[in-house]
């Protein structure tokens, strides 16, 4: 990498992070967990798009249109509702009584054990999600640097570890609207020169994504194991953004610290109306990506580090099939350029033949191949085609990306232990700065650890949403019998929440294994619809046993 892109590389995340640690340098106990009360409308609203932008969006977001199309936008689609909801009904119930985590609530409502039993889902979701977090952009800058990924994956945690630490929520607060702006202006950048170096008018670009599939953006399956349809982003959709954005202390905590409960629902409402259109314009970038790689001679394999690994005696053979995957792609690209539709179609299937043997040599000849390589496609582009300097803002938009999100998650991971186990067993102490710094240094290095033994998913946006689906049916479920069924009490609730997230890890268990084929985001509408449920059948059999008994 050029001086110049270390020098803007370095630049933007000291001053990020520099800012971030003045700004909050005297901040009280108080305000490392909730923030300092007086936050903008448009930090709420930043901050709230940051700490779900992780570095994950901006690599596996394009990967993924670059590799199947734009049927991932249907994942959003619950996501407006679930704004409104969130507005009308959970953010008032959380303001009233002054919460700072979302599971106060709860132990006012049911009980201590309730409380104690959601705290504990959200911790190990989001604990192991942060780690992710801290995962994807190291795999990423791990082959853009040079360096090995497990140092990566400890320098990117440690500058998201120290700056947390340093402020809490404050400082992730101030800095997340930065980072975010970082990330937009630098994404805006990328899709500009991309566009740019586009042989072809957009209408053209855009004819020939369409051509090969990759505009398909509603998918109205039936078929529960279809990942991405129109049902499954309007129902389970609809259910995980309400678990996210109403349970979740990561996205809870943003909106707390605003100054009133108008600022609270305005920040909510503007992640609402931004985040449709931001999402559908990184898979447009994937798309165009795409169209780019129709004219210009893409790497056979993504992951140049994996290809790196392979040893000296099958090199040759690595090397003959690249000279037949750069002939075959001429070929399609002259076809391409007279609308030769049905040779290109004839090339298209020869490049994927030839890339499926090129992997399936470094699968038996490299020691824990890792075959798929989306989430490299869009950083292979910034690495080879952006001119000097924006190489290093790019690389710092991931790495803001990473810090933002992961820095959101680590500071709710610590304020939930202090507010939901600390003070509840130990009680508020006189130096509780300190307990609360040393729980967030302690969930970072936490976080690090999980990425240091993360294996490389299918798609790590893929994973990250797996991961929440599998608790966040469940904690929905009791919030919404929290907000919603008054007469069922904390054994009822808290025995239905154990069956609930007992039924979704069987499920999950029986999808692994092939015996059902169900796609994860109907996760979140089992997970509640059993513990509302099963929340109804306890309550009325231990009111039967009461009365009859």
């Amino acid at each position: 990498m050029h001086a110049l892109d270390w020098l803007v590389l370095l630049g933007t995340l000291a001053a990020i992070v520099g800012y971030g640690v003045y700004k909050t340098r005297r901040k009280a106990a108080g305000e490392l967990l909730s923030g300092s009360k007086d936050v903008s409308l448009w930090t709420i609203g930043l901050g709230i798009m940051a700490t779900q932008a992780s570095a994950i969006t901006f690599l596996s977001t394009p990967g993924q249109a670059y590799a199947e199309d734009m049927g991932f936008i249907q994942f959003y689609f619950g996501l407006p509702l679930a704004v409104i909801l969130v507005s009308a009904f959970f953010v008032p119930a959380y303001r009233k009584m002054s919460a700072v985590t979302a599971y106060q609530f709860l132990e006012r409502r049911f009980d201590r054990k309730t409380r104690l039993f959601t705290a504990a889902l959200f911790l190990m979701s989001r604990g192991l999600a942060a780690g992710i977090t801290i995962f994807a952009p190291a795999i990423v800058l791990s082959a853009a640097l040079g360096l090995s990924l497990n140092l990566m994956i400890i320098i990117i945690g440690l500058i998201v570890v120290f700056y947390t630490v340093s402020g809490g929520s404050a400082a992730v607060a101030v800095t997340q609207k930065w980072q975010m702006l970082t990330i937009l202006g630098g994404m805006g950048i990328a899709a500009y020169l991309l566009v740019d170096k586009i042989p072809v008018s957009m209408p053209e670009a855009y004819d020939i994504a369409g051509r090969m599939g990759k505009l398909n953006i509603i998918n109205t399956s039936l078929d529960p194991g279809t990942r991405y349809t129109l049902w499954s982003g309007l129902a389970g959709g609809l259910f995980l953004s309400l678990s996210y954005l109403g349970t979740d202390q990561s996205q809870v905590q943003r909106y707390l610290g605003a100054e009133n409960i108008s600022t609270s629902r305005f920040g909510l409402l503007f992640n609402g109306v931004f985040k449709v259109p931001m999402q559908f314009s990184i898979l447009t970038i994937g798309v165009l990506l795409f169209v780019f790689y129709q004219f210009t001679q893409p790497p056979i394999f993504f992951n140049e580090s994996e290809v790196k690994r392979a040893p000296v005696e099958v090199q040759a053979e690595l090397a003959e099939l690249q000279r037949f995957h750069e002939n075959s792609f001429a070929a399609k690209r002259e076809a391409l350029l007279i609308g030769d539709w049905a040779a290109v179609t004839a090339h298209k299937e020869t490049l994927a033949l030839v890339r499926e043997q090129y992997m399936d040599l470094l699968e038996e000849n490299v020691p824990n191949f890792q075959r798929k390589d989306t989430d490299y496609v869009f950083i292979t582009f910034v690495l080879n085609f952006l001119p000097k300097g924006l190489v290093g803002l790019l690389l710092a938009v991931i790495i803001s990306a990473a810090m933002s999100s992961t820095a959101g998650e680590v500071s709710a991971l610590a304020t939930t232990t202090y507010v939901d186990y600390y003070t509840v067993f130990k009680g508020d102490a006189h130096n509780s700065k300190v307990v609360i710094r040393w729980l967030t240094f302690l969930w970072g290095i936490a976080a690090i650890g999980v990425a240091l033994a993360a294996p490389l998913y299918e798609n790590l946006i893929q994973l990250v949403n797996v991961l929440g689906s599998l608790f966040y049916g469940t904690i929905l479920g009791i919030f919404l019998v929290a907000l919603f069924i008054k007469p069922i009490g904390g054994k009822a609730i808290l025995m239905a929440g154990i069956v609930g997230q007992l039924v979704v890890f069987f499920c999950h268990y029986l999808n692994t294994v092939e015996v059902i084929s169900l796609g994860y985001l109907w996760y979140n509408v089992i997970g509640s619809v059993t513990v509302v449920a099963m929340a109804l059948a306890f309550h009325f059999w231990f009111r039967k046993n009461v009365v009859y008994g």
